[in-house]
């Protein structure tokens, strides 16, 4: 049986290709190995991977999904944002009372 099909790549290159450029360059193989393969511990840092920065991001992706989705989480947090902003209102207001308390006093001790 006679294979009619070429299986070297090489044969299916351009010559002017081959000559130009070194196109069996693989910039990814052989980078720095990365030094922590023997401790598990460490992140791997080497390929831009980091393992507490996945687990973050995957619970952070889920709460975010989990608002997105269930409309009882979306009331009951738009309920505590605006607890938290009346509490936040609040705390300006005193500011600006304590404010106007200390510039009164400046004023009394003045005169």
């Amino acid at each position: 049986m006679n294979n009619q099909y070429d299986i070297n790549i090489e044969n299916t290159r351009p010559n002017e290709a081959r000559v130009n450029a070194n196109i069996n360059q693989n910039p990814y193989i052989n980078q720095n190995i990365n030094p922590s393969a023997n401790n598990p511990q460490q992140n791997n840092s080497a390929s831009g991977f980091n393992t507490g920065d996945f687990v973050k991001g995957a619970l952070i992706g889920a709460a975010v999904t989990y608002l997105l989705t269930n409309k009882n989480a979306q009331e009951n947090a738009f309920k505590a944002f605006g607890k938290g902003n009346e509490l936040f209102q609040a705390g300006i207001e005193e500011l600006k009372e304590r404010y106007e308390d200390v510039k009164a006093q400046m004023q009394a001790n003045k005169e």
